[in-house]
């Protein structure tokens, strides 16, 4: 008997919901929810305003790039011309002493990079579906370090964390 009742159920949802018209078709993969008609991603060079880190915009522009072809089954287009588009530049990159001790001398730096985002979805009529942002993030090291021979890893977590964040307001609508 209960067989029959949940059967009863099932089947009724199942013909509520066959008799609904869906206005907008989207689909999710890894976290990421789009239009069905959002099939390609573009990615503008972002050039480096600041005058450090010479290889900062080229790593940052493929590090993006890179990141949404794992995270996402978009195409990847050239030119900025994909439905999904990522532009901006490196706008702020410091150091700054932390921590500052008694003896007026830092026990940490502080490396911290600000990286202008400007993200249009050519697909939406929503202006809440793109946005022009500055994302920035920091690594702290201690004084006794070789800035020079940590630069590169502290500059790939800083990158790596901007690019999730920018990844989430883009895509997962956080």
């Amino acid at each position: 008997m209960d067989m029959l009742k949940r059967m009863a159920l099932l089947l009724c949802i199942a013909g509520s919901v066959a008799g609904c018209k869906l206005e907008k078709i989207s689909y999710d993969f890894k976290g990421v929810t789009l239009d069905a008609s959002v099939k390609t991603f573009s990615v503008d060079f972002f050039a480096n305003k600041t005058p450090f880190a010479p290889n900062l915009g080229p790593d940052f522009t493929e590090a993006l790039k890179a990141y949404l072809r794992s995270r996402t089954s978009l195409n990847e287009v050239t030119d900025n011309n994909g439905d999904i588009r990522f532009s901006g530049q490196i706008t702020g990159f410091s150091q700054r002493p932390m921590e500052i001790q008694r003896d007026e001398v830092a026990a940490n730096n502080r490396l911290t990079v600000t990286i202008q985002v400007k993200f249009v979805n050519t697909k939406s009529d929503k202006e809440t579906d793109s946005f022009d942002s500055s994302f920035s993030h920091y690594e702290d090291f201690g004084v006794d370090q070789d800035y020079n021979s940590i630069e590169a890893d502290l500059l790939k977590k800083i990158t790596d964390k901007v690019i999730e964040d920018v990844f989430n307001k883009a895509l997962v609508n956080w």
